[in-house]
């Protein structure tokens, strides 16, 4: 493809060169550049990629693509393209270099702090039961039809990104349903795609590391919606107290869905247990395999988005009544002998994790015990730390705090963070465990007949990151180890 073509929509500041060149390749990693390559140089949170234009000249490069010019000696054999952001021209230009692939699909992009997995998830298995041949990038899998991949980030760098879109596009996929994080946004990841939908779960503090305050993360999400076209949808949660605000420059047609109020996808709980969510929906009455009161979210979520894709009512409401959520999302295990209940889930923040202690609370049948396990990740935001100690104990009988993935912190320390501010009655119930292992095998100790252990923050996550090392650890086999043990 001609340089001048990957160009399309870039906001170029100035050209020395010729952009005639043929480009075989895109990268924003100088490590992967060969003979014909185009780089774009790209300021990231940890790298800056114009400190390696050199080493990917010597990689082949024939085209240089960057922001600032200060970090640079031009070599007269090669094309450099000026632009006003280089990581918002990587998006146009990967979205033009693999023909345009979002404009061959109706793409869904799911935002919002929690949920966004589950509902990407849903999204995925009901159009595919639906009949569609369908695609997923999400934080737990990335699928292509019914091939599977596993997931690096909840949203991929823009090259790679869109060279799964290419692959979906080419593969027959007609609907591709995707996790579009905070930092995909702000980065520029998603700049180019053509999106035929949006939808906004909720939004709590959280990546406060990232986004410094809560106005920018607020305003970060906001621009995915604002970015949308007159010919897409933007759906929103009537009952988050932002949900309003995110729609509220959109071009895109508006909708809404609740619990709580009048919205255009109007959900009801009418039991809520182990067995499931009995609902009235846009006043039809459904029984999901799903739990909580959360996960009634996520389904009117979904419904809204597969009704404004032209779907009808009722099969939509009848696939989705058989469908199971993601992995590592209120994952419900039983100890058969000792009728021990273990939920494995995801939450690491404190709005999810009090939103599953919610779900258990309304679940339990009498004086079940609830003991938590729940730790913190390393090089994240370090406010919330006191918070999700104070949220575990508060609403758990008792609770074990733990490692989570210290990545390069000491676990120790993370634990103290945790435990700072803690009020005098809530020192009385827990205790601490560094060993994430030996907390879990503790949690079940501790555990009488029919008490609920839930173990919180890493769900579907099959590692733990300790000092830059990924170790492998699952929280769901480990729970089956011991309750092997226990039932022997």
């Amino acid at each position: 493809m001609l340089l001048q073509d990957v160009l399309y929509k870039v906001a170029i500041r100035s050209v020395a060169g010729s952009t005639s060149v043929e480009v075989n390749d895109i990268q924003i990693d100088s490590r992967k550049v060969k003979q014909g390559s185009l780089f774009i140089a790209v300021k990231g949170t940890a790298a800056d990629g114009h400190q390696f234009i050199e080493k990917a000249i010597e990689n082949g490069a024939i085209a240089i693509v960057y922001e600032d010019s200060g970090l640079m000696t031009p070599d007269s054999r090669l094309t450099y393209v000026q632009t006003e952001n280089s990581a918002e021209a990587a998006g146009y230009i990967a979205h033009n270099f693999f023909g345009r692939p979002s404009e061959k699909i109706k793409l869904v992009g799911v935002t919002g702090t929690n949920g966004k997995t589950t509902i990407a998830t849903l999204l995925y298995k009901l159009f595919t039961r639906l009949g569609y041949t369908c695609g997923l990038l999400s934080t737990v899998e990335n699928r292509i039809g019914k091939k599977v991949a596993a997931a690096t980030h909840t949203t991929p760098d823009a090259v790679s990104l869109n060279a799964s879109l290419k692959q979906m596009v080419d593969e027959g996929c007609t609907h591709v349903f995707m996790e579009t994080s905070s930092h995909a946004i702000h980065q520029h990841r998603v700049a180019g795609l053509q999106y035929a939908g949006g939808i906004f779960s909720n939004i709590t503090h959280d990546h406060l590391d990232y986004h410094q305050t809560f106005d920018e993360y607020i305003r970060v999400k906001k621009a995915f919606f604002d970015s949308l076209s007159s010919s897409a949808f933007a759906i929103s949660n009537a009952d988050d107290k932002r949900g309003a605000v995110m729609l509220q420059n959109t071009n895109a047609g508006k909708y809404f869905y609740s619990l709580k109020t009048v919205a255009d996808f109007k959900g009801k709980i009418l039991d809520n247990s182990l067995s499931g969510l009995q609902m009235m929906v846009n006043d039809v009455e459904v029984h999901f395999r799903l739990i909580g009161e959360f996960n009634a979210y996520n389904l009117l979520a979904v419904f809204a988005a597969a009704l404004c894709m032209g779907e009808e009512k009722q099969n939509v409401l009848t696939a989705l009544s058989e469908l199971t959520g993601a992995e590592g999302r209120f994952d419900y295990m039983l100890s058969p002998k000792e009728k021990l209940i273990a939920i494995v889930d995801y939450a690491h923040t404190p709005d999810a994790l009090l939103n599953v202690l919610a779900t258990i609370k309304k679940l339990k049948k009498g004086f079940e015990q609830v003991i938590t396990v729940v730790g913190c990740g390393g090089d994240r935001d370090k406010k919330k730390r006191p918070v999700m100690a104070e949220v575990a104990c508060e609403h758990s009988d008792k609770a074990i705090f733990t490692s989570d993935n210290p990545r390069s912190e000491d676990p120790v320390q993370i634990i103290k963070d945790m435990e700072e501010g803690l009020a005098v009655a809530y020192r009385r119930k827990y205790i601490s465990i560094v060993d994430r292992k030996e907390a879990i095998k503790t949690a079940i100790n501790m555990a009488k007949a029919e008490d609920i252990i839930l173990i919180a923050g890493k769900g579907h996550e099959k590692y733990q990151e300790i000092k830059g090392v990924r170790n492998h650890f699952d929280d769901k086999e480990v729970v089956r180890e011991f309750f092997e043990l226990l039932d022997k």
